[in-house]
């Protein structure tokens, strides 16, 4: 609780102190003192800071004490000054010229876990994901969220996985399971991307970047998916009767689709062994 209190702007005192008093009668600064076991200067300063900040109020008497104003007044407050800043930015930076093509590395698991989250929140429409089934809990609550304020997401998911997201293809999991590294890609907006992997061993990493050609190969990816597992599903004994079992024809007549490992043979729709 704390913590959330911080991420609204108080320190780790002002958070302290709110939460001695939330809920109770108007107390001193002397016994919200005893409560945070802290100095009574400090928590004074403290009380005073949060008056100033509209979260805490005072009551006039012999001595004077402090109330906390409840928390959904708060909340409020908050979400209206945000917004409030929030228009006068938009107002004041909309003549800014397009963002250049740029590209960003993130690496650790919390550094991509949070361009996820900051991406999705930004999404106006559409998000396009590929991801392997055993990483889609790392950012399925970050997908419904973004579902649940009336953003598209299309989920492929490579391996069949419990969701409840409603827009979800399941691709069967290719020969030999998942690697080593497993790929993932965003595509929101068709306007900025990430594309990275999570690994068994090691942290994920992720590359983000608005750049068109990085944009196009995944847009053209995901759909290029789509038609072939529709087309499979309605044409798989034809296919395989024309090109052998996972196109096996095709693959001797080009041997530059195999990927890194050519001896763990890719399912139709990814047809390079590294794709994910």
């Amino acid at each position: 609780m704390i913590e959330a209190l911080r991420k609204l702007g108080l320190s780790d005192l002002e958070a302290r102190c709110y939460l001695a008093l939330h809920g109770q009668p108007p107390s001193s600064g002397y016994e919200v003192a005893k409560q945070v076991s802290v100095s009574r200067s400090n928590v004074y300063a403290a009380l005073r800071s949060l008056v100033d900040k509209g979260v805490c109020r005072t009551v006039e008497g012999e001595p004077v004490t402090f109330a906390a104003i409840p928390v959904r007044q708060v909340i409020k407050l908050l979400q209206a000054e945000f917004e409030r800043t929030a228009r006068l930015l938009e107002n004041e930076l909309t003549h800014l010229p397009a963002a250049p093509p740029f590209f960003s590395n993130w690496k650790g698991d919390a550094q991509v876990e949070l361009a996820v989250r900051r991406l999705a929140a930004n999404a106006s429409a559409e998000i396009l994901v590929d991801i392997w089934a055993e990483d889609l809990h790392k950012i399925e609550d970050t997908l419904l969220a973004a579902e649940e304020r009336g953003i598209a997401v299309h989920l492929m998911v490579i391996g069949d996985t419990p969701t409840v997201l409603s827009r979800v293809i399941v691709h069967s999991v290719p020969a030999g399971g998942p690697p080593a590294a497993r790929n993932f890609s965003l595509l929101l907006d068709k306007e900025i991307s990430l594309l990275g992997s999570f690994t068994r061993h090691s942290q994920a990493s992720a590359l983000e970047s608005n750049h068109p050609a990085v944009l196009d190969v995944l847009q053209t990816s995901y759909y290029h998916d789509v038609v072939m597992m529709r087309v499979e599903q309605d044409f798989a004994a034809e296919l395989e009767a024309r090109y052998g079992q996972n196109y096996d024809l095709i693959r001797r007549e080009h041997p530059e689709m195999r990927g890194r490992k050519p001896e763990t043979a890719a399912e139709p729709g990814h047809m390079e062994d590294d794709t994910h």
